[in-house]
């Protein structure tokens, strides 16, 4: 089994455990406003973060044809944000930024813990 397909089992899992101990909690304490819930215990879970530039859907026959120097034109116009997602759930949109020769992202619009919860359903 690859790396790659471990992390994502273990990324799941660890979703799946997050979930039942917060609804463990929320049936305990129904009283407890969400500012008040203990996240000390997930605080160094790890998840995966990602940068989403674009999409596009193609043939594989297009695909195949694809070498070094090939241009792949995404649905997403020049100058949109970029999706940030975390474990597949999409958490803001933001730009790129060129820090110390690094790439990095300014955050310009956080999704709503509402929005991202009816994304969860």
């Amino acid at each position: 089994m690859s790396e790659a397909t471990n992390e994502e089992e273990m990324a799941a899992a660890m979703e799946q455990e997050l979930a039942a101990h917060i609804a463990m909690q929320a049936q305990q304490a129904p009283s407890q406003s969400p500012s008040e819930v203990n996240l000390d215990i997930i605080l160094d879970v790890p998840v995966t973060l990602t940068l989403e530039v674009g999409r596009t859907r193609l043939p594989i026959r297009s695909l195949l044809q694809l070498n070094q120097g090939s241009v792949v034109e995404l649905e997403r116009a020049a100058g949109e944000p970029l999706d940030v997602h975390v474990n597949g759930t999409l958490v803001a949109r933001g730009e790129v930024v060129l820090i110390n020769e690094k790439f990095g992202i300014r955050l310009v619009d956080v999704v709503s813990p509402a929005e991202r919860l009816q994304t969860l359903r």
